[in-house]
């Protein structure tokens, strides 16, 4: 299990995702839910409490890292995202992993299981949380690759993804159900350590901007 922590930046500020965060996930999620139609998102008191449950409990096993996701502009909740497939690589049957000068918490990370409220899309608020997230899986845990991916029909989100800096490296067919009750075929993108300075810049310069 990861110690908690924040991660904040001028825009947004993601704090671990803890119940106290139901009511104001609820309140993020209700109204124009048009844009949820590839992302699960609860639209009652309940199905809400369960999927908080459900990340705190993969967080309590230490393969996942849930956040609440808080738009300074704002001043509220407008979304939730977290790292998950946090892997360490099994090294002992190579003999041990080459020589690093940083230490790895883990060898690959995913970020996914984002949504925003309608309120916050469109705004830094997302641009800035990857930042904040792909900053702490390179430069703080070590991690060689992050991924992230989505359904492969969300023209939006793949676009998004891309705009990051990541590389589209497939598409897994018949990967898992949708929300919309068909059957999903997810794009995966990802990001090396080598290629993340050139992506931060780009990144930071778009905030700027």
């Amino acid at each position: 299990m990861f110690e908690p922590f924040t991660l904040e930046g001028r825009h947004v500020r993601l704090t671990p995702l803890s119940p106290d965060h139901v009511d104001g996930l609820l309140g993020a999620a209700t109204g124009d839910r048009s844009s949820f139609g590839y992302t699960s998102v609860p639209s009652d008191r309940d199905g809400m409490a369960a999927y908080v449950g459900s990340a705190l409990a993969h967080a309590a096993a230490g393969d996942q890292v849930p956040f609440a996701t808080y738009s300074r502009d704002l001043d509220r909740i407008v979304g939730s995202t977290r790292f998950y497939e946090l892997e360490p690589w099994d090294w002992d049957q190579v003999g041990g992993p080459p020589g690093d000068a940083v230490h790895r918490v883990r060898d690959r990370a995913s970020i996914g299981h984002t949504w925003l409220g309608p309120a916050a899309q469109r705004t830094p608020v997302n641009t800035e949380a990857k930042l904040l997230m792909l900053t702490h899986a390179f430069e703080v845990w070590g991690v060689r690759a992050v991924r992230l991916q989505t359904d492969s029909r969300n023209e939006r989100s793949r676009a998004a993804i891309a705009r990051l800096g990541c590389t589209l490296d497939g598409v897994l067919r018949v990967d898992r159900p949708a929300p919309d009750g068909s059957v999903r075929h997810s794009a995966v993108f990802s990001m090396t350590a080598g290629e993340w300075p050139a992506a931060r810049r780009r990144l930071e310069e778009r905030l700027a901007g």
